[in-house]
């Protein structure tokens, strides 16, 4: 009787074990991977965007690099995850590439994932090699009120609540009227829609509000990697405002696209493909 309880509580003892060590860690983004090279490149998307939305720039790379391609947890039909933050996001990429043993990395991020890749730069230098900002600024909120001072506890609450209220179609109708204004493109704007439409709308509302409160102007001086900053053409009329935004972040390479939108990878895509062929081949 004694060795059949034995035998019970060992077995009960390696169930708990294999189920224990067979979880995977829980990160706050799905991965696609595509590429085979011995260099890497994480690629992350904007407020509400899939990861597809850098499908043409990974086909240019994927042949002599390894591309990780994230879509954020929330955004474009991917289950969201509470405890949504910038914070809190940045923690989770930087874990995933920890764990994978991904370092020096090129950290190519767009709008809300630009920020991503320029705190990642900061906070963890042995994770970037260089890093790629795509129409994104360290204080957006600053361009426009030069007094700008991040709350240190910013109430996102109002907003969750308020854009969660908004039926579905009347989301959408929001969505596809603002969307020109952000892409020229016009063949992508329904999918760049739909992208919106399937976010979870609390963690769409609470990233836009937690990320218009992200200050990354003093933060952005420990980047010491090579850096390039792309930019829509519009921003060239702010042109002294944005190169003091980024005046601390060493060697910040400034370029201004010639046509489009915030979209620039579909609304100036020769001259970006060219921009990021040149700096991450160098």
């Amino acid at each position: 009787m004694k060795k059949l309880v034995a035998i019970i509580i060992l077995i009960l003892f390696i169930a708990l074990c294999a189920n224990v060590f067979a979880q995977k860690p829980s990160y706050p983004f799905t991965v696609k991977v595509s590429g085979k090279g011995a260099r890497s490149i994480v690629f992350i998307p904007g407020l509400g965007c899939s990861g597809d939305v850098w499908n043409e720039t990974v086909a240019l790379f994927e042949k002599d690099h390894t591309c990780y391609v994230l879509t954020m947890a929330g955004f474009a039909g991917v289950p969201p995850q509470t405890g949504a933050s910038f914070t809190n996001w940045e923690k989770g990429i930087a874990a995933y590439l920890h764990d994978n043993k991904i370092s020096k990395s090129i950290i190519v991020g767009h709008s809300l994932g630009g920020g991503l890749a320029m705190a990642l730069a900061a906070d963890h230098p042995d994770l970037a090699a260089k890093v790629v900002v795509v129409d994104a600024l360290p204080c957006l909120a600053a361009l426009s009120n030069a007094t700008f001072k991040a709350k240190e506890n910013n109430d996102c609450s109002g907003m969750v609540a308020k854009y969660s209220a908004i039926p579905d179609a009347q989301f959408y109708q929001m969505q596809k009227q603002s969307m020109p204004q952000l892409l020229a493109d016009s063949t992508k704007l329904e999918q760049a829609v739909n992208w919106s439409v399937k976010s979870d709308r609390a963690t769409f509302a609470g990233m836009y509000c937690d990320f218009s409160n992200t200050d990354l102007r003093e933060k952005i001086a420990n980047v010491s990697c090579p850096s390039l900053i792309l930019l829509e053409s519009y921003f060239v009329n702010f042109k002294d405002a944005i190169s003091t935004q980024y005046q601390k972040m060493k060697g910040a390479n400034l370029h201004y696209a010639t046509k489009g939108l915030h979209f620039i990878m579909y609304d100036d895509k020769a001259w970006f493909e060219t921009q990021l062929k040149d700096f991450i081949n160098r």
